[in-house]
């Protein structure tokens, strides 16, 4: 608990963890299999789209998502993309399995572009989602910027691409980057709400995880990871041994968006650093405690 702030209320923690999404790569079945009892049915799963993981994999891991009860949310990483027909492709096998109604249009990791997808935006405006099935897209968002995008650029491609969306009669998600830090994150969503963008919005939150594992992938994605931060998030840089959780900054966020009204509708996107099981076992002890 961060200083200033208020005990935040049962009700309104529960309501923030309540429908979780969480996160998997194509390697994960085997971890999805082992976290199946304890995932709430119907939770929001996304599948990456990483280089070194392939077609087979991607389609795998989405089919085994839904066969287990829960939705799959495959990511499509534009700048991986070497052609139309790719993306076709890739929709179509995810339409075979009956796991393409729900997908995740990034920008990926790549510097340039292996096709000619620069950007998530060129993906939706093909209009080729919605012929493959597709009726919500999630779109990336970043309360702490971006390493690479200025910050103009970002807001006015999320700005497009929730009109693009829009136009096309598709539903939309607002998936943000993981965060330690509250403020920038509540800010944030202010900025969003100012903007007209009354999309849901999932904030992305590091499920448990071991210390060093949490500030590397901190370090990788641009995240604010100073000693100010982490000590509000629950640890200190001085003592990386062990494992952290999510507690404080679920409760402070909760509070924080309660007292809001313009906060609107807010849920989590827990990153599984640690393991699906342990996930997933976090959200449950959490709203329990609560309940």
């Amino acid at each position: 608990m961060t200083e200033n702030t208020p005990t935040p209320s049962p009700r309104a923690a529960i309501d923030l963890v309540t429908d979780f999404s969480l996160e998997m790569t194509g390697k994960d079945i085997p971890g999805l299999e082992e976290a199946a009892q304890i995932i709430p049915a119907g939770t929001k799963i996304n599948v990456t789209f990483l280089g070194n993981e392939d077609l087979e994999m991607r389609v795998a891991a989405s089919k085994a998502v839904l066969d287990h009860g829960f939705v799959p949310v495959p990511h499509i990483s534009a700048r991986r993309l070497q052609s139309q027909g790719q993306l076709e492709e890739f929709l179509g096998r995810l339409q075979e399995v009956g796991a393409s109604t729900h997908v995740f249009a990034v920008g990926g990791d790549p510097a340039e572009p292996e096709g000619p997808y620069p950007d998530s935006l060129s993906v939706i405006r093909t209009g080729i989602l919605q012929s493959f099935g597709v009726r919500e897209v999630s779109i990336a968002g970043y309360p702490e910027g971006h390493p690479d995008i200025p910050t103009d650029v970002l807001w006015r491609h999320l700005e497009d691409k929730s009109a693009a969306l829009t136009e096309q009669g598709l539903d939309a998600v607002i998936l943000t980057q993981f965060a330690f830090d509250t403020d920038p994150v509540t800010s944030w969503i202010r900025d969003v709400r100012d903007r007209g963008i009354d999309t849901q919005i999932r904030v992305g939150t590091p499920g448990p995880a071991g210390i060093k594992r949490l500030l590397g992938f901190a370090r990788r994605f641009g995240i604010g990871a100073n000693a100010m931060i982490v000590k509000k998030y629950g640890f200190s840089l001085t003592n990386l041994m062990g494992t952290a959780g999510p507690d404080t900054f679920v409760s402070d966020l909760a509070t924080l968006l309660a007292a809001d009204s313009r906060s609107g509708d807010v849920k989590l996107h827990m990153y599984t650093f640690g393991g699906l099981k342990a996930t997933a076992e976090w959200a449950r002890d959490y709203v329990s405690a609560r309940s």
